[in-house]
C-alpha cells in the first residue's frame, strides 16, 4: 500500500525534478480554517464557492481551494491570496506565469471528505480520487461510459472483484483525461486502461494514437480505507512521492520561514 505520511517537519526546499508529489487532504475543517482559506480565495473563487446549496458542499470546496492555495504557496515561497489561477479552454487551472516562477503544474480531486492534489514539472498529470460506493458500481454507468473492452473484462469478473475494478476503471480513465487537459471532449470510451485488481496498472489504448501507451504512466494509490485513486502522468521514471497535509503543516511551515528569516 502507498503510505500516506503525516507532515511533520517541512523541509525548507522541495525539489520536483524526476517526481510527483501527492497531498492527501481533509475537507472537513473547523470554522476558523474555512474563514482562513476564504480570506485567500479570489472573487471567482469566492463566486463559485457561493452558489453551493448546501454550506457543507460550500465549505468543502473552499477547503479545497484554500488548501491547493496553501501548498501551493509552500513551493512558491508566497502568500496563498498572491496566486493567480488561469484556466484552459476545458477548464483545467493552471498557475499565472508571473508567479510561477519554478514551472509547477497541478491536478486536483476530491471526493466527499477527502482530496488529492498532485503536483508536477509537466502540465501533463491528472489524478483522481472517488469514495466506493457500490450502488454506483453497476454495468448500467459501466456501459454508458467506459469503452466495450473494459466492458467485457468486467462482465467476465467475479462479483467479489468487479466493485474494485469498477473504481479502478473510473479513477485511472479520469486521472489521465485530466491529465490531457481536454476535460468533457474526451470521450471516456476512445481508451482502455487496466481494471482488473492486482495485474499492473497500465494504458492500454488510446483511438486514433497507436504510441499513447508507450508515452503515459499510470499509477493506483491508497489514499484510505473506502477510497480509489489513481495518478495518470506522461513519461515514466518518476518517484511518486505521497503526505499528508494536515493543520499543522501550515503554522509549521511559517515557523520554518521564520527562523530562516531571523538566521
Amino acid at each position: 500500500m502507498l503510505p500516506v505520511i503525516q507532515w511533520q517537519t517541512p523541509p525548507n526546499t522541495l525539489c520536483l525534478e524526476r517526481q510527483v508529489h501527492v497531498w492527501r487532504i481533509s475537507l472537513d475543517l473547523p470554522a476558523s480554517s474555512i474563514v482562513r482559506h476564504w480570506i485567500n480565495l479570489a472573487d471567482d473563487e469566492r463566486a463559485r464557492a457561493e452558489r453551493f446549496c448546501f454550506r457543507r458542499d460550500r465549505e468543502r470546496f473552499i477547503a479545497n481551494r484554500g488548501l491547493l492555495r496553501e501548498i501551493l504557496s509552500y513551493y512558491l515561497d508566497c502568500d496563498p491570496a498572491q496566486l493567480h489561477f488561469r484556466y484552459n479552454p476545458f477548464g483545467k487551472p493552471t498557475l499565472d506565469q508571473n508567479v510561477n516562477k519554478s514551472a509547477i503544474h497541478f491536478s486536483v480531486s476530491h471526493s466527499n471528505t477527502l482530496g488529492l492534489i498532485a503536483l508536477a514539472d509537466t502540465p501533463e498529470i491528472g489524478v483522481d480520487i472517488e469514495r466506493i460506493d457500490p450502488i454506483h458500481a453497476n454495468m448500467t454507468i459501466a456501459e454508458q461510459f467506459f469503452s466495450p473492452r473494459e466492458v467485457a473484462v468486467l462482465r467476465m469478473l467475479p462479483r467479489t472483484l468487479r466493485i474494485k475494478a469498477f473504481y479502478n476503471c473510473w479513477t485511472r480513465k479520469e486521472a489521465f483525461v485530466k491529465a490531457m487537459g481536454l476535460g468533457l471532449s474526451m470521450s471516456l470510451q476512445d481508451f482502455d486502461v487496466s481494471i482488473i485488481p492486482g495485474e499492473p496498472v497500465t494504458l492500454l489504448r488510446v483511438h486514433g494514437d497507436d504510441r499513447a501507451a508507450q508515452r503515459w504512466e499510470l499509477r493506483e494509490l491508497f489514499p484510505e480505507p473506502g477510497y480509489a485513486a489513481a495518478l495518470a502522468i506522461a513519461g515514466h521514471g518518476r518517484q511518486v512521492k505521497c503526505r499528508g497535509w494536515s493543520e499543522t503543516s501550515a503554522r509549521l511551515r511559517k515557523e520554518v520561514k521564520l527562523s530562516n528569516t531571523i538566521e
